[in-house]
C-alpha cells in the first residue's frame, strides 16, 4: 500500500456513512418540504387551478370540486384534509366492497407490531383499517408489497420515503408521512407493547 493510501476498508466505512448521512439529509429535506406545503394548504385548490386538469376543458364545469365534495367528511388538518377512516366508521360514506359479486371480502382484526424503529416508538399495522378499503392482494402475493409472514419484510423509512411499502399508498391517498406519530405509536415497555407479550401479532378487538 502506498505512504498516504487509506487501507480499502476504511474507505468503504466512510463511504457507508457518508451515503447514511446523505440519505437522513435527504428525509429531513423531505419531511421539511412537506410541512411548508401543509403550512400553505389550508383548503382544497380548485380543480382549474390544480395542476391536474386542462383549465380549458369544458368537462370542469361537469366536475364536483374537492372542497364541495370534501368539507362534509371528518376533517384532518394534514394531507387531503379528511380522516377516511372515521369517515368510514361513522357511515358518512360507504364505497363498495367489490365490482365482481363473487370477491369475497376479507376484513381482519389482527394487528402486526414493527419493532426494529431504532430511537422511534414502534410501529402498530393494523389490518381493520387497510382491508376495510383493500382485499389484501393489494399488498400480498403478487403487489409483492409485504410477506404475509410478519417480520419477513424488509422496511425502512428510504423505502417508505421513496414511494416503496407503507409509502405508496401514505403521503399519496393516506395520510402524509409528516405525520410521524400515528404510525409510531406504541412505546417500548408501554401497555400497548405489554399486549403482544412476546409475539408480532395479536387479534385486536372489533371497535
Amino acid at each position: 500500500m502506498a505512504r498516504g493510501c487509506l487501507p480499502a476498508s476504511t474507505l468503504r466505512r466512510a463511504v457507508a456513512r457518508q451515503r447514511a448521512g446523505v440519505r437522513w439529509l435527504l428525509a429531513l429535506l423531505l419531511a421539511a418540504m412537506g410541512l411548508a406545503a401543509l403550512a400553505q394548504n389550508r383548503g382544497w385548490v380548485r380543480i382549474a387551478a390544480d395542476g391536474l386538469h386542462d383549465p380549458r376543458s369544458p368537462a370542469l364545469g361537469v366536475l364536483q370540486e374537492p372542497g364541495e365534495a370534501l368539507a362534509a367528511l371528518p376533517h384532518d388538518a394534514v394531507g387531503n384534509q379528511v380522516r377516511w377512516v372515521k369517515a368510514l366508521d361513522e357511515g358518512a360514506i360507504q364505497p363498495r366492497t367489490n365490482i365482481l359479486p363473487e370477491t369475497r371480502v376479507n376484513l381482519r382484526l389482527s394487528e402486526v407490531l414493527l419493532k426494529n424503529t431504532g430511537e422511534m416508538a414502534m410501529v402498530r399495522f393494523p389490518h381493520r383499517q387497510h382491508t376495510a378499503w383493500l382485499d389484501c392482494s393489494n399488498c400480498h402475493g403478487a403487489a409483492g408489497l409485504f410477506e404475509q409472514q410478519a417480520g419477513a419484510t424488509k422496511i425502512n423509512m428510504m423505502l417508505i420515503l421513496s414511494g416503496e411499502k407503507c409509502g405508496l399508498c401514505h403521503g399519496a391517498v393516506a395520510f402524509p408521512l409528516t405525520e410521524c406519530k400515528r404510525c409510531h405509536s406504541v412505546e417500548r415497555g408501554s401497555p400497548e407493547h405489554q399486549a403482544f407479550g412476546n409475539a408480532l401479532v395479536r387479534e385486536a378487538t372489533p371497535p
